[in-house]
């Protein structure tokens, strides 16, 4: 027979054991997630000595670029420290996306006076249409997940867009800010304010947590040395003339032939 006093311990014991190991259990499942969850925005950055140099470094740099960019995103969702100016960071945003930019390009394009309008505008919208095949392309092969902190809002639901590297927004603000400064601005204050827009478009990436800032960075390069292939790639007006009366010259003699044909049959 056990006394009342060994079983008040033993049963002390027991609560106390279950209640360490419930305990122990929620710390180890607290411990998983927050693992989890941390490798799911993260690549794995631990480093071990038989790796080269080369590799350590560059996960020195990834763990900055993740730092820096969560950092960064003051705008992500409401609740951030710069919640307040969301929707105005959003505007900016937009004004950089390919949807305002190819319908007014194509409409400047319909509506152009002159010749010479007309080219810079058709020029401009193949250069949109290269800037989407490009970063569609480097997106495709690349394949890295967005920031964990991004928010989907109205306009991402229309156009879901799985990978961050590079930044489209940036590609596309920097070939435009160089092409508007090569082509159409001439004053100073206007030069001014088309690399201030460029800035503010990538900058609202960051704040939106929509991208790292490696993302924003090279698509930064990628765009302003996409010019320099339009450059070389430019379609004259002219030429543009050329190409379609020469398509319509060899559709009218092929029609032409396959009637003759036909006669010389019956």
């Amino acid at each position: 027979m056990s006394s009342p006093t060994s079983r008040r311990n033993s049963c002390r014991g027991t609560g106390s054991g279950s209640r360490a190991s419930s305990e122990c259990h929620v710390r180890r499942r607290a411990s998983s997630c927050s693992y989890f969850s941390s490798s799911a925005q993260t690549e794995d950055f631990s480093v071990s000595l038989s790796q080269s140099m080369f590799t350590i470094t560059l996960r020195f740099l990834l763990a900055i670029d993740l730092w820096l960019s969560k950092r960064l995103g003051m705008c992500a969702c409401e609740e951030s420290p710069w919640g307040s100016i969301r929707p105005l960071v959003r505007l900016v945003e937009f004004s950089g996306h390919v949807i305002p930019w190819l319908f007014g390009t194509l409409y400047t394009l319909l509506r152009g006076e002159t010749a010479a309008e007309q080219e810079i505008m058709l020029n401009l919208a193949l250069a949109l249409l290269l800037d989407l095949l490009l970063v569609r392309v480097v997106k495709t092969l690349v394949r890295r997940r967005r920031p964990a902190q991004n928010r989907s809002d109205i306009l991402s639901t229309f156009f879901v867009e799985r990978y961050s590297f590079p930044s489209g927004h940036a590609t596309r603000a920097a070939m435009c800010a160089r092409f508007l400064l090569s082509q159409l601005v001439d004053t100073a204050s206007m030069r001014v304010l088309v690399v201030g827009w460029a800035i503010l478009v990538s900058l609202s990436r960051l704040l939106l947590a929509r991208h790292y800032v490696t993302d924003v960075g090279f698509g930064l390069a990628m765009g302003y040395c996409q010019y320099s292939l339009v450059e070389r790639l430019w379609v004259t007006w002219d030429c543009l003339q050329d190409i379609l009366l020469m398509r319509l010259r060899e559709r009218i003699n092929r029609a032409y032939g396959g009637l003759w044909m036909a006669d010389w049959k019956h």
